[in-house]
């Protein structure tokens, strides 16, 4: 697990004063070692994380006759059998690692071909020298980040926005276009980042760089479809292929451990996993507190469990720190148990797996439809499915005008087209809501349809809705927000974070999985739960989704915290953004508990945090060690 940067640059004649500093900027990505590779024309940095051969695996890697270099992120599941397959084609290997494959099959297959066998995740760049052209990949589901800067013929690539800071041409900009979705959103929502003029390349696609020119283009897709398989033999796969995909996923040269909650998802791969360590953190709230369910499964698990108490003190003073490392701003409340999560988990190992990813493959979000807990609503629901489209879309026009009952929303939601109502796991501000507390120079971006439609237009043919659902949250909310912070808040702890979940050869399975096994009137995810039956305990098997539950309405109702975030509202800049008296009454409405708004006011003080971070300070945040007990 690495940190890469390169550039092309022509006209830029310090290249390595400026490659070291933009290395160092993602130095915890990488604190083992470093290495670069530098021309008229490129210059490639690389961070190293030790997993794989730990004394030969330096970067950047060249080929035979050193004519193309790779410099790589993360990591090949089945690099053993493809580096058999090339050394019979007669390539020569100087390094026992899976980054060496990567080049030798890029060699022998080319991009594409390449790409259609490797199994993992990843974000390579390959200089060739011979063509004097960059390419460059990202893994399927868009686990290892990679983003890009183009101004011309200059052209910056990396794992990274910080790095880009680095470089002398790179100009700092806020994309004012991308503050109303996130409002929305919750995240970054855009195809251009909160930085004007840098994009990530999406997952599932690679691209090339030659004489200024850039093309992306996309080798993968996740297409649901229903194979028609029995309940029996649907579960049997699942459970064979997640098995095998843990397996994979524990090849390492280092200790492997695995973050535990009280949720199905990271138990299950837990329990699978068997690591030496397990780990979990709570809130001084015991309201928030997982941890101690999470070690009680580990005692009957009979692993060992290292646990702490985050306070939320510790966790405010860090704030700043965790936007400065997401690089975009994220209101998304777990990232604040992640880092301290993963904080504490680099204490004991340097690999951990992790449960991301099952919600999106297996149904497990409340929003797919299944809003109520009356059975005979879920039954009435689960039938509701069954009947042809304009059948069920005429049904929910007249459940959506009704006024309302126990089980409309869930009924609506079995029977809508998900274009009407969905635009993903996470929606905080209403569209229109959200321009009203916005000064005119922010009101004015792509619209929530536009947004949500690029991947609703891609699944157009598709009559069942769950599975639109999916396919938009893959693409928006988990590529976006949920492996996005994975990814970043375990790199801050220079911990390599695995989700066996999203494996492509889990996703073959998952996506032929009928709605019908996957929320049925006894639960949602039921396939996978039934699957996981042999390896947990019944109560931990039929647990609700929680997430990471973050004491959020707790701090907000704290007359401290209250008055630290209204404090940050009330500065000068912030009137440049937002309708300052609309926010102060926002927050103290809910202070005073006279509005269930808490996730806007988080939302807006997140991006404060970020931009004064970012654009105000331009230092980055010190760790502030905080009281935590275990």
């Amino acid at each position: 697990m690495c940190g890469i940067i390169a550039f092309c640059d022509r006209a830029l004649e310090n290249k390595e004063e400026v490659l070291t500093n933009m290395m160092n900027a993602i130095k915890h990505r990488g604190p083992n070692s470093s290495g670069q590779y530098i021309d008229d024309d490129v210059a490639l940095g690389f961070r190293r994380l030790s997993i794989i051969d730990l004394r030969g695996g330096s970067q950047p890697i060249f080929n035979e006759d050193r004519q193309k270099a790779i410099i790589f992120n993360g990591e090949i599941y089945n690099f053993k059998p493809l580096r058999k397959e090339l050394v019979s084609a007669g390539h020569t290997f100087t390094t026992k690692t899976d980054t060496e494959v990567l080049l030798h099959g890029f060699e022998e297959w080319g991009m594409e071909g390449l790409l259609k066998r490797i199994r993992g995740m990843f974000a390579f760049l390959i200089w060739d020298n011979s063509e004097r052209k960059l390419y460059g990949a990202r893994d399927f589901f868009g686990i290892k980040p990679m983003y890009y800067y183009h101004d011309g013929d200059r052209f910056l690539v990396g794992s990274e926005i910080k790095s880009f800071l680095y470089h002398p041409y790179f100009k700092k900009e806020l994309n004012k276009k991308a503050l109303k979705p996130y409002l929305t959103f919750q995240y970054s929502a855009l195809e251009e980042t909160f930085f004007k003029n840098v994009f990530s390349i999406p997952g599932g696609h690679y691209f090339t760089f030659k004489d200024g020119e850039l093309e992306v283009k996309q080798y993968w897709d996740l297409d649901f479809k229903d194979a028609g398989e029995s309940f029996e033999s649907t579960v049997k796969e699942i459970e064979e292929v997640i098995n095998d995909s843990v397996e994979a996923h524990k090849i390492s040269d280092v200790p492997v451990g695995s973050l535990l909650s009280s949720g199905i998802d990271s138990s299950y791969i837990t329990s699978l996993s068997e690591p030496e360590h397990t780990f979990s953190v709570g809130f001084d709230d015991k309201s928030y507190n997982e941890a101690i369910q999470a070690k009680e499964l580990a005692q009957l698990l009979g692993l060992d469990n290292e646990s702490e108490v985050v306070t939320s003190e510790e966790a405010f003073d860090n704030f700043p720190l965790i936007q400065y490392y997401l690089d975009e701003p994220d209101a998304n409340p777990s990232c604040v148990p992640l880092y301290f999560l993963t904080k504490l988990a680099s204490k004991y190992v340097t690999v951990i797996l992790s449960g991301e990813g099952a919600d999106e493959l297996f149904a497990g979000y409340v929003d797919y439809g299944y809003h109520s807990h009356s059975r005979v609503i879920k039954t009435i629901g689960a039938q509701l499915r069954k009947l042809k489209p304009q059948t069920r879309y005429h049904l929910a026009n007249k459940l959506r005008k009704m006024p309302n009952f126990h089980g409309r929303l869930h009924l609506y939601e079995s029977t809508a087209r998900a274009e009407d109502f969905f635009i993903g796991e996470a929606k905080i501000f209403g569209e229109n809501e959200a321009a009203s507390y916005l000064t005119e120079p922010f009101k004015i971006s792509e619209s929530v349809e536009e947004i949500v439609s690029k991947s609703y237009d891609r699944v157009a043919n598709y009559t069942d809705e769950v599975k639109k659902m999916q396919y938009l949250d893959l693409h928006l909310f988990m590529a976006k927000d949920i492996l996005l912070k994975a990814d970043k808040m375990s790199m801050a702890n220079s911990m390599e974070l695995r989700v066996p979940f999203l494996d492509k050869e889990v996703a073959k399975v998952a996506s032929k999985i009928p709605t019908k096994y996957l929320l049925t009137p006894k639960n949602s995810k039921y396939a996978l739960r039934v699957a996981a039956e042999k390896h947990l305990p019944e109560e931990w098997v039929q647990r609700e989704k929680l997430g990471f539950p973050v004491p959020v309405k707790a701090w907000l109702e704290n007359d401290n915290f209250y008055t630290r975030i209204r404090n940050l509202f009330e500065q000068d800049f912030v009137k440049e953004f937002f309708d300052v008296p609309k926010i102060l009454d926002l927050i103290d409405r809910v202070h005073n508990g006279d509005a269930e708004d808490r996730r806007k006011v988080w939302t807006i003080y997140t991006f404060l945090v970020w931009y004064k971070v970012y654009f105000i300070d331009e230092t980055i945040p010190t760790y502030v060690k905080g009281e935590s007990a275990k």
